[in-house]
Formats: structure tokens, C-alpha cells, sequence
């Protein structure tokens, strides 16, 4: 169990050590005409990187911060411009390494006795003790995943300002990357005569309000912190994933005894359930097309009708 942990603290061995040129005033800016809100969000970029401990400061090998994607439906349907290009950029890293941060966590969590063991009542209809994190995912039940899914995408669209959250700026328009608005107190139909829903009862993102505490300096080293912690459990879990399909893959954590092995694909999450192929070829083994559409479409209502 130990050694597991480690290996998100020894993530940083994977960084591309610093160039000696690497600064803000050596790093290339593609856009032609760079408007202020472009060289604004350029120099908080490097600045901020530049700011966080150990290597690499500001590296940008494949210089994305200095270009503009297409990213959306663009105001005026032009390309998105170079700050908002470093919005996405900046939410979209925070956001993965959040999600990374669980995912490593969870594997170890589910490969303990306590998660993986015997349980009087079971966590879902088909629950197989002693399994892999990855095979016990495989036995949850279609339903079942399709509710997570759809859990999660509605979470994702009120991040992205869905309900309109009071306050919220979105990030590719000058909001915070990372910042996800209060959901207490939100979701369900609510009560007649005691006002709107109240299925959330603590929020998503600092659930116990300890960030709103902080002084702007405690915020700032949080950012750092949580944005080296992601970088770290991105290298993690796939060190996790790599070494439980491919043994000796990760040599830091292949002589670990017991190590959790899956013979599956973790790039194919639905492949006990469906395949595209299968149902395109009109396999039996697979579910079809149409039984999966009636499936996601009763998950979809029975999830809106609880918010």
C-alpha cells in the first residue's frame, strides 16, 4: 500500500527538467495582434508557473498557450481568441488533475478489504467480492453506469454555468479557472409552500467553507498546491492503470505482491454492456442500439426529475 503512494509523490521524475531559456521573456507569442486581454492572460500564465516550486517554471514545448483554438460556438462565429484559449487551458488541467486526485485514491480505496471485501448489504446487484477496482466496474449493472454518467454530466453542465449560479463568470470569459459555483441548497422540484428544492446539502467544491476563510495568500499557495497534486496524480493513476494491464510496465510498483492485474480495457468502459462494433454487426452478445437509447433516455428522465 505504501508503495503505491509513493509513486504520485515521485511523478516529478517524469518533468522535463527546465530549459535554462525558459522565461517570460523568452517564451514565443504566436498571435499576430495579441490584444490586452491576451497579454494579460499570457503573463498570469508564466507568472503563475513560474511560481511554483520545483521544475520545469513555464513550459510550453508544444506552445498551445500561444495559439487560439476553436473552441465552441466563438461570439461573432470567429475562432476563440488567445485568453480565452488559456481559460480552457488552465480549467481544463485543474479540472483533470481533480478528477486524477479521485481516481488514484479510489483505486487504492477499492483495493482494500474494507471496499473489495465481503459486505452484508451489497453495493449493487451483481457485486463480486475480491475483485480489481477495474473489474468492479465492469459488474455494475448498465443502469447502473449510465446514472453515473449522467450524474456526473449534469454536475458538469452546472459547472459550466447551467442554472445560471449566481455570480458565476465562466472561465474563457475572464472567470476563475477551476472554480466551480455553490450548489447548496440547489436541485429537485421543491416543496409547495417551502420554496425550491434542497437536495444538495453541502457544496461541490470546498463542501466545508474552508477556502472562504483563507487570506488571499492561503488561496494562492492552495492553487499551487492543488494544481502540483493533480500534475502528480495524473501521472498516478496511469502508472496504476499502465502496471495493472501491462505488468512491468511501471517497474517502481511491479514487484508489489498482489497487485490488482485486469485483463480488459480500460479505454472501453461500456464493453460488458455494448459495443459499437457489436451492435453495428447486429452481434447477440451486445446490446442493441435501441434497448441502449431507451436506457440512457429513462436514466436521463428519472435523474432531471430528482433535480
Amino acid at each position: 500500500m505504501k508503495a503505491l503512494i509513493v509513486l504520485a509523490a515521485t511523478a516529478s521524475a517524469f518533468v522535463t527538467p527546465r530549459s535554462s531559456g525558459s522565461s517570460a521573456a523568452t517564451a514565443r507569442f504566436e498571435v499576430a495582434n495579441p490584444s490586452a486581454a491576451d497579454t494579460q492572460a499570457f503573463n498570469d500564465l508564466v507568472a503563475l508557473q513560474n511560481t511554483i516550486p520545483g521544475p520545469p517554471g513555464f513550459y510550453d514545448p508544444l506552445e498551445l498557450a500561444s495559439q487560439e483554438f476553436s473552441l465552441g460556438i466563438a461570439d461573432n462565429d470567429q475562432d476563440r481568441t488567445q485568453a480565452e484559449t488559456i481559460g480552457f487551458l488552465r480549467h481544463s488541467e485543474i479540472k483533470h488533475g481533480r478528477v486524477a486526485m479521485a481516481a488514484f485514491l479510489g483505486f487504492i480505496a477499492q483495493c482494500t478489504p474494507l471496499v473489495r471485501g465481503e459486505h452484508k448489504f451489497l453495493p449493487y446487484s451483481d457485486y463480486v467480492a475480491g475483485v480489481t477496482p477495474q473489474e468492479q466496474w465492469d459488474n455494475i449493472p448498465l443502469y447502473g453506469k449510465l446514472q453515473i454518467v449522467t450524474f456526473v454530466g449534469m454536475l458538469e453542465s452546472y459547472g459550466e454555468g447551467a442554472g445560471q449560479p449566481d455570480g458565476y463568470v465562466h472561465y474563457m470569459k475572464g472567470g476563475k479557472p477551476g472554480f466551480f459555483p455553490e450548489i447548496y441548497g440547489r436541485g429537485g422540484p421543491g416543496i409547495e409552500g417551502r420554496g425550491a428544492g434542497r437536495h444538495f446539502v453541502l457544496n461541490l467544491w470546498d463542501p466545508l467553507n474552508w477556502a472562504k476563510s483563507g487570506t488571499a495568500e492561503d488561496k494562492a499557495r492552495g492553487l499551487k498546491c492543488e494544481i502540483l497534486n493533480g500534475r502528480a496524480a495524473m501521472f498516478g493513476i496511469m502508472g496504476l492503470l499502465a502496471e495493472s494491464s501491462t505488468p512491468g510496465s511501471v517497474p517502481l510498483i511491479s514487484g508489489i505482491q498482489g497487485f490488482p492485474r485486469y485483463a480488459g480495457n480500460v479505454m472501453v468502459p461500456f464493453s460488458n454492456d455494448f459495443t459499437l462494433a457489436g451492435s453495428l454487426a447486429g452481434g447477440d452478445t451486445v446490446a442493441s442500439g435501441g434497448s441502449v437509447a431507451a436506457a440512457v433516455s429513462a436514466v436521463v428522465e428519472t435523474v432531471a426529475d430528482a433535480l
